[in-house]
């Protein structure tokens, strides 16, 4: 997978899906318009259009952490996917769960063994997806969840008015957890390869 700003992706064949083995690190929509870079905590924090950041502010975590997007920038119509590509719905994380021995142990399967807290349970990355613990940013204030314990990441799937499906990882066990996020939260993206 190659995005518009130039970055090079892996891409992994689970089942009959193809995954961007890395989190989403680009800064224009397909269609070449520029998303947003939002610093300011407290305008993140009331924002209802599309934007990203890199965790902290600091561009050192794009290298493993890639960028973190609100959910108005995964929903654009200029589309955030790389051509060819798209985020992730709800149904293929649930297929991807599936594959990798469902909900408890599924997050094992997606965690490096390095840069996660301790005790980091059950990382293996037998699935070679290489999910960093790239952390978020908050609606409520704007404040970082520093890169380190959890992993979160957005499906393209809306929930209600507010919110979307989302996943978690986090440090302390093996599962991949299914949950309902705020729009405005910055959360990381993995990509699949539109089928033919």
């Amino acid at each position: 997978m190659v995005d518009i700003d130039g970055h090079s992706y892996n891409a992994v064949t689970l089942g009959s899906m193809i995954w961007s083995g890395e989190n989403l690190d680009v800064s224009r929509y397909r269609n070449g318009d520029v998303i947003p870079q939002v610093k300011d905590s407290k305008a993140w924090s009331t924002l209802s259009s599309g934007a990203w950041c890199y965790n902290q502010n600091n561009q050192g975590n794009a290298k493993t952490c890639g960028k973190l997007y609100n959910w108005y920038a995964v929903n654009d119509p200029r589309v955030l996917a790389p051509e060819g590509w798209h985020v992730a719905t709800d149904a293929e994380w649930l297929a991807l769960s599936d594959l990798l021995g469902g909900a408890e142990s599924a997050g094992g399967a997606l965690k490096t063994t390095v840069h996660w807290k301790e005790p980091n349970d059950g990382a293996n990355n037998k699935s070679e997806l290489s999910f960093f613990p790239a952390g978020a940013r908050r609606d409520t204030d704007g404040e970082f969840m520093a890169p380190g314990e959890y992993s979160r990441l957005w499906s393209s799937t809306e929930s209600d008015e507010k919110r979307a499906w989302c996943r978690s990882l986090g440090y302390f066990d093996a599962a991949l957890r299914r949950g309902q996020a705020n729009k405005r939260i910055g959360f990381s993206v993995r990509c699949i390869k539109d089928k033919k």
